[in-house]
């Protein structure tokens, strides 16, 4: 009998171990685990491999000859260029991707995936029973308002919650993630809550189901994509026949339409698009217009027809899914300017919609904003400072206490002129700076270096005084008082006070503004 058909039984009525041979390598073969009952995902039968290292995925349908090409460019081709040069570990961790393609002698094809890391698994379950103990961590558990609800029974237990920072960064990973597919001129699709698995506690993503990728003009799409993450012009147009030219298909442009969605629901725990307007009596009609060509922002801001009402959300969606309460003005100017262009402007024209890198940098930028609230039983922890007369947290209302400084990055545009970069950098207790803050030449990405990473200061409340203590800078100068600010020194941060961080070039000055006096 054949590797490939192979079968050794453990005993005569446990599982058994099975051998399916790679379409890519010759010779090579991955035995799996069959009880009988796999987990049955969307198109694909799961099997564990005998180490829980990798699971083997069978499709159930029959694979044509270009799903087949597909696939094997994913496993090889693809696999090459995302991995197998620098930065490719960084990437391993931010996708699962499929790395071998194999077949059964019956004809069933599948795909050899790596097991998720251990953190993306549920440790504690629910906060009163251990229901979803060991259960995967999609997105979606930490999308939704109710179960962080402390007096919803099945809300998910604290200590799996992180805080508002944390999801700043999950979501700062899978632009990422989405940029570098876009940079390889594929698109994911079905990017959605469901193909995306976070943990808030490690402030870690990792983007799942990467085999219904599409390659415009050469791999259609499987699908359409996820319910509440389908682009509108897609929905619009899902009556035409399949092969009808104007009917709009998965893209980049449909991807750019999820990922604010996602965004979104992961900082304010509720749906950009399912607010109070009924489009159609008939329920499926009307969630098909809502979502499609009467789509509309529930926080437009000149068309207010699609706010929620509140006399029909659920008691357990509140405070989040009252805007007046929370407005989405909340997350910053940076993420305010993109939701507007993501739903108002680029909602029904997808040409006008942010690409990945910019929801990235805004994202960074706005961590750059954020303060951590002063009251510990805060369930955010943090908020951004919005620099207003009487600033406080938004979430637990505590108000913030004492001077903040405020500082606004400068670069040089030409040789003395200095122009601002609309960068600032709002100052906490023990916050560092670090070399991106101080050069405009070193990019905050997944291409820093351990060197990079490290601190090269720290703000810190000293004897009643705020000052910036350098830690690695060696042309520090404070160019109010025309003073150089040695290593393992420190300088006084007051108002209006300027700093020249490095006189190398891309070096940049900074400009003092005390907040909340």
């Amino acid at each position: 009998m054949s590797q490939s058909s192979s079968t050794n039984f453990l005993n005569k009525t446990g599982p058994t171990v099975k051998s399916v041979p790679s379409i890519i390598t010759p010779g090579k073969t991955y035995q799996y685990v069959d009880n009988g009952e796999p987990m049955r995902g969307g198109m694909k039968d799961v099997y564990f491999g005998p180490d829980k290292s990798y699971v083997v995925a069978f499709y159930r349908d029959k694979q044509d000859y270009n799903s087949r090409e597909r696939l094997k460019k994913l496993v090889t081709q693809y696999y090459d260029s995302f991995f197998n040069r620098e930065g490719g570990e960084y990437y391993k961790e931010l996708y699962c991707w499929p790395t071998d393609m194999v077949e059964t002698t019956d004809g069933k094809v599948g795909l050899v995936v790596p097991t998720y890391n251990k953190n993306f698994f549920f440790k504690q379950g629910y906060a009163t029973s251990e229901g979803i103990k060991g259960k995967e961590k999609q997105g979606l558990w930490f999308a939704s308002a109710k179960f962080r609800n402390p007096q919803f029974a099945l809300r998910l237990d604290e200590s799996e919650l992180g805080n508002w920072l944390s999801y700043f960064q999950i979501c700062v990973k899978i632009a990422r993630g989405v940029k570098r597919l876009h940079a390889a001129g594929l698109a994911h699709s079905d990017l959605s809550y469901k193909n995306v698995l976070i943990d808030p506690v490690s402030k870690s993503a990792t983007i799942i189901d990467i085999d219904g990728l599409v390659v415009p003009g050469l791999y259609p799409p499987d699908v359409i994509g996820t319910a509440d993450f389908i682009a509108p012009e897609v929905l619009a147009t899902k009556h035409l026949p399949l092969r009808d030219p104007n009917r709009k298909h998965a893209n980049r442009t449909t991807d750019l339409h999820a990922l604010p969605v996602m965004i979104y629901l992961y900082l304010l725990y509720r749906h950009p698009l399912k607010g109070g307007k009924v489009n159609s009596l008939d329920t499926e009609q009307d969630d098909l217009l809502s979502m499609g060509e009467k789509a509309l922002f529930i926080e437009h801001p000149t068309d207010a027809s699609n706010r929620p009402k509140m006399n029909q959300v659920s008691k357990w969606t509140l405070p989040w899914a009252d805007v007046a309460k929370l407005p989405y003005t909340i997350t910053g100017p940076y993420l305010k300017a993109l939701f507007d262009q993501a739903f108002v402007t680029g909602l029904h024209d997808p040409n006008h919609r942010p690409n990945a890198d910019q929801w990235e940098q805004a994202l960074l930028k706005t961590t750059d904003l954020m303060q951590p609230c002063s009251n510990p039983k805060c369930q955010q922890k943090w908020f951004v400072f919005d620099n207003t007369a009487s600033p406080k947290c938004p979430f637990c209302g505590t108000p913030v206490k004492g001077t903040l400084p405020v500082l606004d990055l400068y670069y040089e545009f030409k040789p003395t002129v200095w122009r601002p970069e609309q960068h600032r950098l709002m100052v906490y207790h023990n916050q560092y700076l670090f070399q991106w803050h101080v050069n405009r030449h070193v990019v905050r990405n997944e291409k820093l270096t351990a060197e990079q990473k490290t601190p090269v200061g720290y703000f810190t409340f000293h004897h009643g005084k705020w000052v910036l203590v350098n830690q690695k800078l060696t042309s520090l100068k404070d160019l109010t008082e025309d003073k150089e600010i040695p290593v393992n020194t420190m300088v006084d941060l007051t108002d209006g006070k300027k700093l020249l961080l490095s006189n190398e070039a891309g070096g940049r000055v900074v400009v003092i503004t005390m907040a909340n006096k």
